[in-house]
């Protein structure tokens, strides 16, 4: 198993113990629902804010394979970090609007690239 897919599989089960800790903790009274929803969202945010900033150090052999990495690991960075924010600072019901709405403004960005360089290819 490579170093990449070590650390991602670190990734998902450290939420899950995440999430799994916080409900015990509010199932014993100490939190509220409210900030185990916003710890367990943030820390989501967090991980796809890392896996943004990790693509543009991977490598590959294309040129223009490592512009849309270059591309797509800052929308993606920059989108977790907005979403993270979010849960951490608005309502939760602004939140999950806020929030999804990045992550969907940083997917469109790094699709639309996409599409822009591949049209300029063809021209």
């Amino acid at each position: 198993m490579n170093s990449e897919t070590k650390v991602s599989l670190a990734w998902g089960v450290g939420i899950i113990v995440l999430a799994l800790g916080l409900s015990a903790a509010r199932s014993a009274g100490q939190i509220d629902p409210d900030t185990v929803t916003r710890i367990v969202l943030g820390a989501t945010g967090l991980m796809v804010a890392w896996f943004g900033n990790m693509m543009p150090k991977r490598f590959v052999p294309s040129q223009l394979a490592r512009k849309v990495h270059r591309v797509g690991g800052w929308s993606m960075a920059v989108s977790g970090l907005l979403y993270a924010a979010a849960f951490a600072l608005l309502p939760i019901q602004t939140a999950v609007f806020v929030g999804c709405g990045a992550i969907l403004a940083g997917l469109a960005i790094t699709i639309g690239y996409c599409q822009s360089l591949r049209t300029k290819a063809r021209a």
